[in-house]
C-alpha cells in the first residue's frame, strides 16, 4: 500500500477514535447529570417520606364519645344560671363521671376513679364549657359531646405504644388498657381529624397543642413585610436602575445590597433586637417587631430580582415610549414596570417564602414565648409556624414528635404553595420578546 494511502488511512481511523472518545465522553457526561438528579429526588423523597411517616397522624386526634349529663345542681340554684355559674361549674367532675358511666368504673373506688379519670385530656372541661356557653338551653340535658383523650391514651390508638413493656414502666396499667380496648372495640374512644392541630394554641400536653396562634402570628409578620419590604424594594430598585447616576456611591450601595442578601439571617435577628426592642421600645415577641426584621432580610432579594426584571425589559419599550413624547417617569410606570411585573411578583413570592421559613432571627427577638390566646394585633405577643416547630422538636413526648413533623408538613405546604402561585402568576404575565 502506497505510503499516502496508509497516512490517510490512519487519519481517518484516529478520526473516528476521537469521534467515538467525544461520544463516550458525552454519554458519560449526561449518566452523571442523570445520576446526580435521581441523587437529589432520592433524597427529596426520603425527606418527604419520613415526615409523612412521622406526621400524618396528627391529623388525627383520640376521643371518648360520651354522654355527658349537664345536670342543674351544678350549675348552682339560680334558674337560669347565671354566665358566672356557667363559668364557675365543676366540668371536670361532669366529664370524669360520663366516663366511669361509660367504663363501668366505680366513684367510690378512689383508685380506679383516679385510673380512668387521668385517661381524659385536661382541656376535656374546657370543650363542655364552650359548649354551654355557646347553648345554655342543653344545661339540664344529657349531651354527647367527643371528649378529647389523654395523649397516653391517643398514642396507644395509633400503634405507637408498647405493651410489651413491664405495667410499672408503662404510662398506663393493664387495668387502664383493658378499659381501652373495651371501649375501642365499641366505637366509645374513636380517632377523627384533628382541627384542634389548626386552632389551639401553645400548650403543655400535646393533644391539646396545635399551631392556631404561630398560623396567625406568621400572617401578621407575612402581611407586615408585604407592606414594607414590597414597596421598598421596588422603589430602590426602580431608582438603582433607571434613575441613580453611575458613581462609586451607587456602586458600593448595589455591592452592599448584593452582600446583605448573603447575610446570615441572625444577624438580621441580633439587629433588631437591638434597633426595634432595646432603642425604639416595641414589645417583645411581638408580631410587629418580627414582621420588620423579616422586612429587611427580604429587602435585598426583591430588590435583585426587580432590577433583573427591569434591566430585562427591551430598550426599544423606553426608546418608543419617549419617541412618543411620554417622559421618562411615564415610560417607566407604564411601561416597563408593567412589563417587570411577572420577574417582580416571582421575586417577593420567593423572598416571602424565605422569611415564612425563617427561624434564627425570631428567636433572638424573643418569638419563643408560650402564648396560648390568639394574638389580636400586631402588637400582641405570638409566635410563628418555624419557632413552634422549633420548640416542639425540643418536647421529650411521643405526641409532640408526630405534631413535629405535621407542623412541618403544614409549612411545606405554604411554602409550595407560594412557589406554585409565583411560576403561575409568570407565567400568566409572562411576555416573549
Amino acid at each position: 500500500m502506497p505510503t499516502g494511502t496508509r497516512v490517510a488511512s490512519r487519519t481517518k481511523e484516529d478520526s473516528q477514535k476521537l469521534i467515538r472518545r467525544r461520544y463516550a465522553a458525552e454519554r458519560r457526561f449526561r449518566a452523571y447529570g442523570v445520576a446526580a438528579i435521581l441523587f437529589g429526588i432520592s433524597f427529596l423523597f426520603a425527606l418527604f417520606g419520613t415526615l409523612l411517616a412521622r406526621g400524618y397522624t396528627a391529623f388525627q386526634q383520640s376521643a371518648f364519645s360520651l354522654d355527658v349529663n349537664l345536670d342543674q345542681s351544678a350549675f348552682g340554684s339560680s334558674s337560669p344560671p347565671s354566665q358566672n355559674d356557667i363559668l364557675m361549674a365543676d366540668y371536670t367532675k361532669l366529664a370524669n363521671r360520663a366516663l366511669f358511666v361509660a367504663l363501668g368504673v366505680d366513684p367510690a373506688n378512689k383508685a380506679e376513679a383516679k385510673a380512668a379519670a387521668s385517661l381524659l385530656s385536661a382541656n376535656a372541661d374546657t370543650q363542655i364549657r364552650k359548649a354551654v356557653q355557646a347553648d345554655p338551653s342543653l344545661i339540664g340535658k344529657s349531651v354527647r359531646l367527643d371528649l378529647l383523650a389523654h395523649g397516653n391514651v391517643d398514642t396507644l390508638m395509633k400503634g405507637q405504644f408498647d405493651r410489651t413493656v413491664p405495667e410499672n414502666r408503662r404510662p398506663l396499667s393493664d387495668k387502664q388498657l383493658g378499659w381501652l380496648d373495651k371501649a375501642a372495640a365499641s366505637g366509645m374512644l374513636a380517632k377523627q381529624f384533628n382541627s384542634g392541630l389548626f386552632s389551639f394554641g401553645a400548650s403543655s400536653k400535646p393533644e391539646t397543642a396545635g399551631v392556631g396562634v404561630a398560623l396567625i402570628g406568621s400572617l401578621y409578620m407575612m402581611a407586615i413585610v408585604l407592606l414594607i419590604a414590597v414597596p421598598l424594594g421596588v422603589a430602590a430598585a426602580v431608582y438603582l436602575e433607571e434613575f441613580a447616576p453611575k458613581n462609586l456611591l451607587t456602586d458600593t450601595i448595589e455591592v452592599n445590597i448584593n452582600n446583605l442578601a448573603a447575610v446570615p439571617s441572625i444577624v438580621f435577628g441580633l439587629l433588631g433586637l437591638a434597633i426595634f426592642i432595646n432603642f425604639i421600645g416595641i414589645p417583645r415577641s411581638a408580631s410587629l417587631v418580627g414582621g420588620l426584621v423579616l422586612a429587611l432580610m427580604t429587602l435585598p432579594t426583591i430588590i435583585i430580582a426587580t432590577r433583573a426584571a427591569v434591566a430585562a425589559v427591551p430598550p426599544s419599550i423606553r426608546e418608543a415610549a419617549l419617541g412618543v413624547g411620554a417622559s421618562k417617569m411615564q415610560s417607566i410606570t407604564h411601561h416597563v414596570l408593567p412589563l417587570a411585573v411577572p420577574g417582580i411578583l416571582t421575586g417577593t413570592i420567593i423572598g416571602l417564602a424565605k422569611a415564612l421559613g425563617e427561624t434564627a432571627p425570631l428567636l433572638m427577638i424573643g418569638m419563643v414565648a408560650f402564648v396560648v390566646e390568639y394574638p389580636r394585633t400586631p402588637f400582641d405577643s405570638a409566635t410563628a409556624l418555624p419557632v413552634q416547630i422549633y420548640m416542639w422538636a425540643n418536647s421529650a413526648e411521643r405526641g409532640f414528635v408526630e405534631r413535629t413533623a405535621g407542623a412541618t408538613l403544614i409549612l411545606l405546604a405554604f411554602l409550595v404553595l407560594m412557589n406554585v402561585t409565583a411560576v403561575i402568576l409568570r407565567r400568566r404575565y409572562e411576555r416573549r420578546w
